[in-house]
């Protein structure tokens, strides 16, 4: 990951965080590793769909990591970039649902 707005030594600091509140954000760590793990679904499957989350949601951190984490978990190159496009199909298609209140307000009298 680029040095681009965030630097690759960024989540370093959630140690820090972990020092000075441990009780909360040891309970998210453990949830993490629990929501990864295999289940009805696929520990691959989850990291797919990590990374087209992560996309919608921007973190690089995110999208570093579960893109790893995919590779790991046996996807292909070719499904992480399915998955990247269903998430610029989401976002797209979230900003052209938006599209109609831009209507509504240009049809308010």
């Amino acid at each position: 990951m680029g040095d681009y707005h965030y630097s690759k030594e960024g989540m370093s600091k959630l140690a820090k965080l972990y020092e000075l509140k441990p009780e909360l954000l040891q309970p998210f760590l453990d949830f993490n590793g629990k929501v990864f793990a295999d289940g009805a679904l696929s520990t691959k499957v989850k990291e797919l769909i990590a990374v087209a989350a992560a996309h919608v949601t921007q973190c690089p951190y995110c999208i570093a990591s579960h893109t790893k984490n995919a590779k790991k978990a046996g996807a292909s190159d070719e499904e992480i970039a399915e998955a990247i496009f269903v998430a610029t199909a989401l976002r797209a298609g979230g900003a052209l649902a938006h599209s109609s209140i831009a209507i509504e307000a240009l049809e308010e009298k």
